[in-house]
C-alpha cells in the first residue's frame, strides 16, 4: 500500500511514518512544509528505507499537490498538518487559519481530483483519514466524556480552525461522495515531541534546574494518549473506518496538569536522583486564556467497531518518553534552544 502523510515530520506524523514502513511495510510519501514542527531528524530511522520518500511542500500550493498526486499514485491520503500549539494560536491565529482551514480545502481538492482519475478497484478502495482534536468539542464538566455526537464548541483559534476542517471533511462527503473518514484525538506524547510541549517541556527543564511553569492551578485534566497508539489507530481507521464516519482516539488516560508534572518529578527522582526533589521546580503561573477545564474522550466506537486497543497506559507511557528524552540529547538539544516560551505571569 502506497500512503501519502502530510505533515509527516512533525510528532505524530513522523510517528505514523515510522509505523508505517518500519512495523507494515507500506510505502509512504511524506509531505511536510518543514515549519519549526517539522524535523526530519524524527525520521532518521527510515530516511535510507526505499519505502521512504519525501516531499517538502506546503499544503495550500495547490499546484505542488497535484504534481505529488501525479507523481506517486498514493492508494490513500492520512492527512496531519496542521498548525497546532495553542500557546502560538493566541498570539498568531493567522497561519493556523491559513494551514488548517485554506490548507486542508486544497488537500480535499487536489486529493478529489486525483480520486476522480482513478477507476475501478484503485477509486473504491482509496480514502482520505483527516486526522483531528479533541479541542474542537470545546470543555467538560467534572463528569462526562467526549463521544462522536458531542457538539463541537471549540474556545481557542486553534481549536477552531481544526473544528472548521473538520466541518469542510464532512462536507465533500456528502456533497461530492468524496472517501473521507475524520479521528479525533486526545493529547498526544512520546518520543519526538516538540520541548515546547508540556510533557517535553517539563522534563527537560527539570534536568537543567529550571521553573515547571504550571498554568492556573494545575487542575485542567487532559486524557493522554501515546503517540505510537496513536499511529496504530490512525491506520486502522484509514483502511477499516466507514466513509463519513468519525472515530474518537483515547488513552482512557486522564490526568491533571499538576499531577502529569508530578509524575515526571517523581520519576526523574528515581532515575536522575539529584540533591533536592524536583518537584520543588514547580511554580504557577496566570492560566492562559481560554483555557478548556477538562477533556476526556470515549473511545468505544474505535475500540468495539474496529478492534483498536491502547497498548501503553499513562504510567508505562510516560516511563518510556523519560527513558527517551534521557537518552536522546541529540534530538531535542538544538530544538530546545529555539523553543518558545510557555506563557504566563508568574504568580506572586
Amino acid at each position: 500500500m502506497k500512503i501519502l502523510v502530510t505533515g509527516g515530520a512533525g510528532f505524530i506524523g513522523s510517528a505514523v511514518c515510522r509505523y508505517l514502513v518500519q512495523d507494515l511495510g507500506h510505502s509512504v510519501i511524506n509531505l511536510d512544509k518543514l515549519t519549526y514542527a517539522g524535523n526530519l531528524e524524527t525520521l532518521k530511522e527510515i530516511d535510507n528505507s526505499p519505502l521512504y520518500h519525501f516531499e517538502r511542500a506546503d499544503i495550500c500550493d495547490r499546484a505542488a499537490l497535484d504534481q505529488i498526486f501525479r507523481t506517486y499514485r498514493p492508494d490513500g491520503v492520512m492527512h496531519l498538518a496542521a498548525e497546532s500549539h495553542v500557546d502560538r494560536s493566541i498570539t498568531g491565529a493567522g497561519e493556523f487559519i491559513q494551514t488548517n482551514i485554506v490548507g486542508t480545502f486544497q488537500m480535499l481538492e487536489a486529493a478529489r481530483a486525483y480520486w476522480l482519475s482513478l477507476d475501478g478497484d484503485a477509486k473504491e478502495a482509496f480514502r482520505f483519514l483527516h486526522v483531528s482534536t479533541d479541542e474542537v468539542y470545546g470543555s467538560l464538566g467534572a463528569e462526562g466524556l467526549f463521544h462522536e455526537t458531542t457538539a463541537y464548541d471549540p474556545s481557542s483559534p486553534y481549536s477552531a480552525s481544526k473544528a472548521s476542517a473538520d466541518h469542510l471533511a464532512n462536507a465533500w462527503v456528502e456533497t461530492y461522495g468524496f472517501p473521507v473518514v475524520i479521528s479525533n484525538c486526545s493529547n498526544n506524547y512520546g518520543p519526538y515531541h516538540l520541548p515546547e510541549k508540556l510533557i517535553p517541556l517539563m522534563i527537560l527543564n527539570a534536568l537543567d534546574g529550571e521553573a515547571l511553569p504550571v498554568y492556573g492551578d494545575g487542575s485542567n485534566v487532559r486524557d493522554w494518549l501515546y503517540v505510537d497508539d496513536h499511529a496504530r489507530a490512525l491506520f486502522t481507521i484509514m483502511t477499516t473506518g466507514r466513509i463519513g464516519e468519525k472515530y474518537n482516539v483515547g488513552g482512557r488516560n486522564e490526568r491533571t496538569n499538576l499531577e502529569v508534572v508530578e509524575q515526571i518529578c517523581a520519576i526523574l527522582d528515581e532515575v536522575r536522583p539529584k540533591n533536592s526533589p524536583y518537584s520543588k521546580q514547580i511554580t504557577y503561573v496566570t492560566d492562559r486564556p481560554g483555557h478548556d477545564a477538562r477533556y476526556a474522550i470515549d473511545a468505544t466506537k474505535l475500540e468495539d467497531g474496529l478492534g483498536w486497543k491502547a497498548q501503553e497506559n499513562f504510567d508505562t507511557g510516560i516511563r518510556k518518553t523519560i527513558e527517551w528524552y534521557l537518552d536522546n540529547e541529540w534530538w531535542w538539544s538544538p530544538l530546545r534552544k529555539h523553543a518558545a516560551e510557555r506563557k504566563g505571569v508568574l504568580k506572586k
